[in-house]
């Protein structure tokens, strides 16, 4: 993952005067292309710094700055190496920042076996991404990391697929020739994503921020967007989960996506007013508890799943009652860990994959909420594009996340249950 940081023009002078010296005589060339805000998002100094840390030279053929904050900035440079490992090295760091060759066609191979790929295979980041089809850049559906392009047999769309799911003599891009990465840029106008550089902050006033992201949630409504919550069951367990119920019955979520336990412990505490044997009004053990969410697990099955509960009366408070109610799309994802499960738990991890991937359609926003787990995995699925916030008391699960690649992803750290309230009070 590259984290670019600003660029100023004297950046950029320095990092030329630091071009090693090559024969011309001896020299490989490539001549490449950037274009977007890519002074102010850093990624020229990424790219320049990218060339000198392989050895490289480059030259600049073309160099204009935007003059106002619309107008994007235009280079054309020329990179200069000794070999061609040093270039195709250099090109595939290159590639990812934005960068690519103007006037190449992309390069495809067949598919040899069902879910098996080209050895050259290009994979794919999780930033908007273009390849050249005859002559024409054409947008590449279906965008997500850690996949394949395949090509249509007449040449006319592309999109992102898992490897599992390529069949024998399916187009498959290779190598890295006309493809166009567009990573996110610096926005200029200021908001909870640009202020927090896009990290970890457990520094400002929490308050402060979930005003802002109270702001970005009304925003995404009022355009009619689309709003997915990610929740772990610490939502129930410290008392957040009247506030995401809230937040549900006032409309702004629009899909939830968890696990076993939130479901479980959310119907636990809606039947018995516990989570995990605790009392989620006095704090305190209650007698017998050990076995309410096991109960509530039988309850659940008994009635044919969280839909039949709901339909026979005994399910009147809750997440998930007000998912039922307003009509709000779920999928729980299983895992080694889960009690039961549920009969709504998806324990098959592709189709669980799958699920989420078809509730994440046409997602602008998602809230991220005390989960690691299925924050990384929903993080994995995510294009750049789409805003991200994850909240948890523990600042490492937002920076894990963001390793992962999902770097797109503004982090809260504080007490899921106060961001819930405090966000649903501003809402």
């Amino acid at each position: 993952m590259v984290r670019h940081r600003r660029t100023s023009r004297e950046d950029i002078i320095s990092r030329h005067d630091e071009n090693p010296e090559i024969n011309d005589s001896e020299s490989i060339k490539r001549t490449v292309r950037l274009q977007g805000h890519i002074v102010d998002s850093g990624i020229m100094a990424s790219v320049l710094d990218t060339i000198i840390r392989q050895n490289g030279k480059f030259q600049f053929e073309e160099f204009e700055i935007g003059k106002t904050n619309i107008d994007p900035s235009v280079t054309v440079l020329t990179i200069i190496t000794r070999t061609e490992t040093q270039m195709d090295q250099i090109m595939s760091e290159l590639t990812q920042l934005g960068a690519f060759v103007e006037g190449e066609n992309v390069r495809v191979e067949h598919a040899p076996a069902d879910g098996i790929v080209p050895d050259t295979f290009y994979s794919t980041t999780n930033h908007r991404t273009a390849v050249m089809l005859q002559g024409t850049w054409v947008e590449v559906d279906n965008q997500m990391m850690d996949s394949v392009i395949v090509v249509s047999p007449d040449l006319a769309l592309a999109s992102c697929r898992k490897p599992r799911y390529v069949k024998r003599g399916d187009l498959v891009v290779v190598g890295r020739t006309g493809i166009h990465v567009m990573p996110m840029e610096k926005s200029r106008r200021r908001s909870v994503f640009d202020f927090m550089g896009s990290g970890v902050s457990s520094e400002r006033n929490a308050t402060i921020l979930i005003k802002e992201v109270a702001d970005v949630l009304r925003e995404t409504k009022t355009k009619e967007g689309k709003i997915c919550a990610v929740a772990g069951p610490a939502v129930v367990h410290t008392g957040g989960y009247s506030y995401l119920a809230s937040l549900i019955r006032k409309g702004y979520i629009d899909c939830l996506l968890s696990g076993n336990a939130l479901a479980v412990h959310d119907i636990e505490n809606a039947l018995y007013g516990t989570s995990l044997g605790i009392s989620l009004t006095s704090g305190k053990k209650v007698e017998g508890g050990h076995r309410h969410h096991m109960a509530a697990i039988n309850e659940v099955n008994h009635h044919g799943g969280i839909r039949g509960l709901y339909d026979s009366g005994r399910l009147t408070s809750g997440i998930f009652y007000e998912c039922l109610k307003r009509g709000i799309d779920y999928a729980l994802a299983g895992s080694l860990r889960d009690d039961g499960p549920l009969l709504d738990v998806i324990s098959d991890s592709i189709q669980a994959q799958e699920r989420y991937r078809e509730l994440l359609d046409g997602v602008n926003l998602v809230l991220m909420l005390a989960t690691m787990l299925h924050s990384i995995a929903v993080g994995n699925m995510l294009p750049s594009y789409v805003r991200t916030v994850c909240v948890d008391i523990h600042a490492d699960t937002v920076t894990k996340l963001a390793d992962r690649g999902s770097f797109h992803a503004v982090g809260i750290v504080t007490d899921v249950s106060l961001f819930l309230r405090v966000l649903d009070s501003f809402l």
